[in-house]
């Protein structure tokens, strides 16, 4: 969070996956003062990964750097098969706090295991081998949409959080029993945040960002909580109220409060201009970020700059994907932009973008238990989010895929009004612990609406 949020929660970085490479040529290692920066200190020529040359912009906070993959040489993968390796012996570069891959064709996938270790800024000592998740395509626009269609998205991996570092070293594998090569055009991003351009005054908000649009007042930093009353109140002058057929009663939960794009200090020249409006929110879907648990709240801003910067440069998304962001001390943030209260089209679930809307808990959950003030922000915003709509947090909707993978283009789907990523998708999404939790969040959701 910002300087404002008083919580200084540490979480442990998830534990590091290391697969032992036998190499028969080429190394994965190589002392920090055998390679050259690749950068060369020319950071305005790094081909931007989205087509032509990218410049820093001096008073602009934050950046994306690229850094093409090269051979290293072949790797023993399951046991007895030869497969390639790609990577970057380790080297210093210049700070940067999140990291990923990204390639040419994102219809081509990346049947492989992408592992990155890094070193901290006034450190000596590198990280453990860290294992990023690959299956990444799940996180997109629906097929057919103009995002989708745009000839700028890119094939990628889930960010990573690593704290302010300064080295870097990658190594990426081949499953050869995939029968298929490593993509084409492998490139690590390593984004820098930047300081919190709220406080510094860089960066002036984007048309429709505040006001009406995001219930929030010109130039707020963030959405104040509203009771129930005064949210219904507020609710029925916008004409957003919706009342039960048989109790002839709003369900609306508390508005709680929310962390403005300001807030978190989203540059918004970054993304296109613009809204994508839905019909409707009938379900609301949960995900993890998959980013790591080596966070603080008052780091959750850059964190959330960073996976900004990564969805709209690296990836090629006309914004941040999730609607939603809420970290691990409950604070919630607003995502892609449009108005909070609005069905903005969001990119989190593939072929169930449309009148849903993406929340992401900061970190990641297939083996840390999610804090209980995360859960609990969930199912505020759920039932406050939902209400609006006039949605039973506990009830079932039906979606037509817009084809997912999971089920084909046009497929009715019957699902939880609260749902994880992998009721749409087959994916790991929102993570084991988190998934496991979606149960009791529903049933506290719809308390607060009052059912």
């Amino acid at each position: 969070m910002r300087g404002y949020l008083a919580s200084s929660i540490t979480v442990a970085c998830a534990a590091a996956l290391v697969l032992p490479l036998s190499l028969t040529s080429g190394a994965l290692a190589a002392p920090p003062g055998d390679v050259p920066d690749v950068l060369g200190g020319m950071r305005g020529d790094v081909p931007d990964v989205l087509g032509g040359m990218r410049s820093d912009v001096p008073d602009v906070p934050g950046s994306t750097r690229s850094m093409p993959l090269r051979p290293l040489g072949t790797a023993t993968a399951d046991r007895t098969l030869q497969a390639p390796v790609q990577g970057l012996p380790r080297q210093d570069v210049e700070s940067f706090s999140l990291v990923g891959i990204v390639w040419d064709d994102a219809s081509v996938p990346l049947d492989g295991t992408v592992e990155i270790r890094t070193r901290g800024i006034g450190s000596r000592t590198w990280s453990a081998w860290q294992e990023v998740e690959t299956h990444n395509e799940d996180h997109a626009a629906d097929p057919g949409t103009a995002e989708s269609e745009s000839g700028r998205v890119r094939g990628t991996t889930a960010p990573l959080w690593v704290g302010a570092s300064d080295g870097v070293e990658v190594r990426v594998q081949a499953h050869r029993r995939a029968g298929r090569p490593l993509p084409e055009g492998m490139r690590l991003e390593l984004v820098d945040p930047g300081d919190d351009p709220a406080d510094s005054g860089t960066i002036t908000p984007g048309p429709g960002t505040e006001g009406s649009e995001g219930r929030a007042p010109a130039g707020g930093l963030e959405i104040p909580a509203l009771n129930q009353l005064d949210t219904e109140a507020e609710a029925a002058a916008a004409g957003d109220l919706v009342f039960d057929a048989v109790t002839a009663k709003p369900y609306i939960g508390p508005r709680p409060r929310i962390v403005t794009r300001r807030g978190w200090g989203a540059d918004e020249s970054l993304r296109e201009e613009g809204f994508v409006y839905t019909n409707s929110v009938k379900a609301a879907f949960v995900h993890h970020s998959d980013t790591g648990n080596n966070y603080t709240c008052q780091e959750a801003p850059s964190v959330l700059r960073s996976i900004y910067r990564y969805h709209v440069e690296s990836s090629g998304w006309r914004d941040i994907g999730y609607n939603f962001a809420v970290d691990k001390c409950g604070n919630i943030y607003e995502g892609r932009a449009g108005g909070v209260a609005k069905p903005v089209q969001g990119a989190h679930t593939l072929g169930f973008n449309k009148n849903s809307t993406g929340i992401a808990v900061l970190g990641s959950y297939n083996s840390s238990n999610p804090p209980a003030a995360a859960v609990t922000a969930v199912a505020r915003l759920t039932a406050w989010k939902l209400g609006l709509y006039g949605v039973n947090p506990r009830g079932k909707v039906t979606l037509t895929s817009g084809g997912s993978g999971k089920y084909a283009e046009g497929t009715e789907v019957t699902l939880n009004a609260i749902a994880g990523h992998r009721d749409g998708f087959d994916t790991d999404c929102p993570g084991g612990r988190l998934y496991g939790k979606l149960g009791i969040t529903r049933t506290a959701s719809a308390s607060y609406q009052g059912r």
